[in-house]
């Protein structure tokens, strides 16, 4: 027996690139989602919110390259509809503006297929915030009106009145308008509006790229032929465009414009990408090494079982903490089972970890290697076993020091780390175009696996690393790094990227 039940679609809008501006209705709708159908002008990062199960179904470029016509849009969406699916409609901007979300409702209403519609950001509302162009103004402009610059074919009603829209007491922002700038721009001063009327036009709006372009009425065709501007685009027209500063406050940022790669395991990014983007940059992740549990827990759960022999249980990485004490918690439900015993932690992020359970380290080093963690625990302890956390490969520098220095040690593997096989065919191509500004080298491990995902192309970034340890494992490799983080954190990180970039915050 067939399904008789019938899905829902939900058009939601996306907004004009920066992924943050999507609404948060818009991302309950995408995590319900087990169909996307999604344009190029929808940020794909925002796929991010919607199961790893969702079918996601990219529909490419606008125009005659597009993968499918907009009768087959509706067709798809009624077919998965009718299947008793939850289907997102994903469309940039906003779907009611220029973005033929009126058809596809028209087609929903036809096959009585339940619908929603979420509003996004749409193009000329980005523009006003993200290129700093107040498209109202009380002074100035106290209306707006949104312009096609491709009128459709068949069109039931009469053309655009460019007479009415030249007299027209406001701002105009024309959509689509690049290849038609030549028969709009004509047709405004041909209904009296001035020539040296400014224009701006704003270039893949709140994107990192983004691109805002200066010059008139009279000469706009002309400089969107001359600088092959491309689309997606809006055109400002009026005199608001003269208020705004030479810079924007999104292009004043001081990573704007640069792409950085994040290569460490894929939680361990988000407050980091989330730094980056305040500053400017574009994000791309890519693990270059995967963390996962090791093969079975007997060694651990052994461990656990006696850890008041221990008078020091050392960490050196966040990784180990969150491993070592999850099992912890699940096998013997709280940190009391640490009992007598001392913490220590390799560095401020291996500690901040810890206090995610409560927990306050008893020794951090000045400096964040296992060579100084070493030193300071021979100096500093007391007591004679320790018990090491550690991941299934990595230095060995820190168990000989404390071994030489006469201390009983015992080490035990809390995870597991394994190079990642192969990276996103994505961020092949833009590391072999030179596309890549900036790769941020978090370890050894991590040094190793890029040599080998990317070879030579590797040397058309540039790299950051977090340690000296670290640099020393790539310059051994062929890649030195263009800087290294004078704090071995990531904030540390950020920081000389931003110096060796000449910009500060």
């Amino acid at each position: 027996m067939g399904n008789t039940t019938v899905g829902i679609v939900y058009l939601v809008g996306a907004g004009p690139g920066e992924p943050g501006l999507i609404t948060l209705r818009g991302v309950e709708c995408l995590r319900r989602a087990e169909v996307i159908v999604y344009d190029y002008l929808a940020n794909p990062v925002v796929l991010q919110h919607a199961p790893a199960a969702a079918e996601k179904i990219c529909l490419g470029r606008h125009g005659p390259n597009q993968r499918c016509s907009q009768e087959e849009i509706q067709s798809l969406l009624i077919q998965n509809a009718l299947a008793g699916r939850v289907v997102v409609r994903l469309k940039g901007g906003d779907p009611t503006v220029f973005g033929h979300g009126a058809e596809e409702v028209e087609a929903l209403r036809a096959a009585g297929i339940p619908y929603e519609m979420i509003p996004g950001v749409t193009a000329a509302m980005a523009a006003a915030a993200y290129a700093d162009i107040p498209i109202t103004h009380g002074l100035h402009s106290s209306a707006v009106a949104l312009v096609t610059g491709q009128e459709r074919r068949g069109k039931q009603a009469g053309g655009l009145d460019y007479q009415a829209l030249a007299r027209f007491p406001g701002t105009l922002v024309f959509y689509m308008g690049t290849a038609s700038a030549n028969t709009w721009s004509e047709a405004l001063i041909r209904g009296g509006k001035p020539p040296d009327t400014p224009v701006a036009i704003v270039r893949r709006c709140s994107w990192n790229d983004q691109e805002v372009i200066r010059c008139t009425l009279g000469d706009v065709a002309m400089v969107i032929a001359t600088r092959n501007v491309r689309p997606p685009t809006v055109v400002v027209v009026g005199h608001v465009v003269n208020l705004a500063p030479v810079v924007s406050w999104f292009a004043a940022r001081p990573l704007f414009g640069k792409r950085i790669l994040l290569t460490r395991p894929e939680r361990q990014n988000a407050s980091v990408a989330e730094r980056l983007r305040e500053l400017g940059a574009e994000v791309l992740v890519q693990p270059a090494i995967e963390i996962t549990p090791p093969p079975d827990w007997q060694q651990v759960d052994q461990v656990l079982g006696v850890l008041e022999r221990y008078d020091w249980i050392v960490f050196s990485s966040a990784n180990g903490v969150r491993f070592f004490l999850d099992r912890l918690e699940r096998l013997h439900g709280d940190m009391r089972r640490l009992g007598r015993s001392r913490i220590a932690a390799i560095g401020p992020g291996t500690a901040d970890e810890l206090s995610r359970y409560h927990l306050r380290a008893d020794l951090v080093p000045d400096t964040f290697r296992a060579e100084a963690l070493a030193d300071a625990l021979v100096m500093a302890a007391d007591g004679e076993n320790f018990l090491l956390i550690r991941a299934s490969r990595g230095r060995e520098v820190l168990a000989e020091q404390l071994a030489a220095a006469g201390k009983k040690i015992e080490q035990v593997v809390a995870y597991q780390s394994k190079d990642v096989a192969e990276p996103a065919p994505e961020v092949i191509e833009a590391m072999a175009a030179g596309k890549i500004d900036w790769v941020t080298v978090t370890s050894s491990a991590i040094a190793q696996s890029l040599a080998r995902l990317f070879g030579e192309t590797l040397r058309r970034t540039r790299l950051a690393s977090i340690s000296p340890v670290t640099s020393e494992k790539l310059a051994t490799l062929g890649f030195p790094p263009a800087v290294e983080a004078t704090r071995y954190t990531m904030e540390g990180l950020v920081e000389a990227i931003l110096s060796a970039s000449g910009r500060h915050w």
